[in-house]
């Protein structure tokens, strides 16, 4: 029977460990860039900037419309006659009214030209039918808002940049996920091993209160050392609860941000990367090359720029044109609508010119000509800040291995001290207090690496994001082309 018990728990156990799932660093990035909440908010957010770029391409591409108006009314209406004498009438007719049009912004000028083609069908009822038509077999139409402000010339400049900012923003914002990624995974391996160090302590202080049990009945050490090493052994006990339910929570934020089906999950100890320099003018000049801010720059300052324009454009004198030029003909009998037509042509102009407004233009021009000034002012310091940001961090981040070998050589000098602290308790040449001030350094010591090796690996992600570039590659860090491809 006890056989039987003895086999079934280490099936028991060896199922449950069979079902942890070992997740690498590296590999848990992949999967949050491919699979995590944050990657299909990132998706979804730029799908929309793509369809902005698209929607803004395909509006100067030539527009074919087929509008159809059919009504029909049975009613008393007040029309005017030849006398120019409002008189009601009693009408019961109906209309069709169709017309093909064709249209075609003008991106140099900002106007909009327009080819177009009507045919309409008047039947009237009652007493005596009869029905008639009227056609235009083509008309050609241009119209301008604002001969003095183009706003297609803006959008030009303008849209390729917002474009060009999605595209980088979504490196970053991969980046973005990479750090992350890199953070939670160290949350859960930090709390991971603070949970084996919970437990190998506990297990140390039931060997040692054993001992120092059969130390106090043979009366070589007092009752309150023999207390302090039980209540060690309790708050060991209280440690291991306290860190398992933390390695629960960490273990469920990973599974959760990489979409996983399973939170039983084993992390290792990334290695180290293999050593690389970066300067300050490399780091720089890739940032000035790759990252959106320096694209947002340009962008922001051309809207500004785009406002002013429209507010000089509309202050003092503003000209509108419409000319249209086509032929018409209407008949009552359709087989010869299209034998005789007229000349349609029209031109109309309007010119506005404020006299006096008080001084509500030149406000406009002004607000428009500040908020310039201000935009430009407020680049230059993020500019500043911006390189700053790279400069002190390239700085930080040459300093890091060596942080980082400090913290390991630490942790090993700390692993022996403990262990040879525990030799000297266990033969009785040193007290309790040197030994739990030896383990509380021991324990410390690694999560100090630990810390340190997070710190390492953060940094590198938040360098590949602060200047685009894989320094290790030794190359740009691109973007999926696949995603703006729908």
């Amino acid at each position: 029977m006890k056989n039987t018990l003895f086999l079934f728990c280490a099936i028991l156990c060896t199922s449950i460990y069979a079902q942890k799932r070992n997740v690498a660093l590296t590999e848990a990035i992949h999967m949050a860039q491919g699979n995590s909440p944050e990657y299909q908010a990132l998706v979804n957010t730029t799908q929309a900037k793509y369809w902005r770029y698209r929607n803004y391409l395909a509006s100067f591409l030539p527009g074919l419309s087929l509008n159809l108006s059919p009504t029909y009314a049975n009613s008393v209406n007040r029309i005017t006659n030849d006398l120019g004498q409002d008189i009601f009438v009693s009408q019961n007719q109906s209309i069709i009214d169709a017309g093909l049009s064709l249209t075609q912004q003008v991106p140099y000028t900002g106007g909009i030209f327009a080819v177009n083609s009507q045919l309409q069908r008047i039947d009237r009822f009652g007493d005596n039918n009869s029905t008639s038509y009227s056609v235009v077999p083509f008309s050609i139409s241009y119209f301008q808002n604002s001969v003095f402000y183009n706003p297609f010339k803006w959008d030009k400049k303008i849209e390729p940049l917002m474009f060009e900012e999605s595209k980088r923003d979504f490196i970053e914002r991969m980046e973005d996920i990479s750090l992350t990624t890199c953070r939670r995974y160290f949350d859960l391996l930090k709390a991971q091993e603070q949970l084996e160090i919970s437990k190998r302590n506990l297990s140390n202080q039931d060997t040692l209160l054993q001992i120092a049990k059969g130390r106090f009945k043979i009366g070589k050490i007092a009752e309150n050392d023999l207390l302090q090493m039980e209540l060690r052994h309790l708050n060991s006990q209280n440690s291991v609860t306290t860190n398992e339910i933390a390695f629960k929570r960490a273990s469920q934020d990973l599974a959760r941000f990489l979409n996983l089906d399973t939170e039983d999950l084993s992390l290792s100890v990334p290695e180290e990367l293999r050593e690389f320099n970066v300067s300050v003018d490399k780091a720089l000049e890739e940032a000035y090359d790759n990252r959106k801010a320096v694209i947002e720059f340009r962008r922001r300052r051309l809207e500004m720029e785009k406002q002013l324009a429209e507010a000089k454009g509309n202050n003092r004198l503003r000209l509108r044109v419409n000319a249209n030029f086509g032929l018409n003909g209407q008949s009552d009998d359709y087989n010869t609508l299209f034998q005789d037509y007229d000349q349609q042509q029209n031109i109309s102009a309007r010119l506005e010119i404020p006299i006096f407004d008080w001084g509500v233009s030149k406000s406009r021009r002004k607000m428009a000509e500040a908020d310039l000034d201000l935009t430009d002012t407020n680049i230059k310091q993020e500019k500043q800040a911006f390189e700053q940001e790279i400069y002190l961090h390239t700085l930080n981040w040459s300093n890091q291995r060596g942080f980082l070998v400090t913290a390991e050589k630490a942790k090993e000098v700390a692993l022996k001290r403990y262990e040879i602290t525990k030799k000297r308790y266990v033969l009785g040449k040193i007290t309790i207090t040197d030994l739990n001030l030896a383990q509380q350094e021991k324990d410390k010591a690694i999560i100090d690496y630990l810390n340190s090796l997070e710190k390492f690996w953060s940094d590198y992600y938040l360098l590949r994001k602060l200047t685009l570039f894989d320094f290790i590659a030794d190359q740009k860090i691109t973007v999926d082309e696949l995603v703006f491809d729908y």
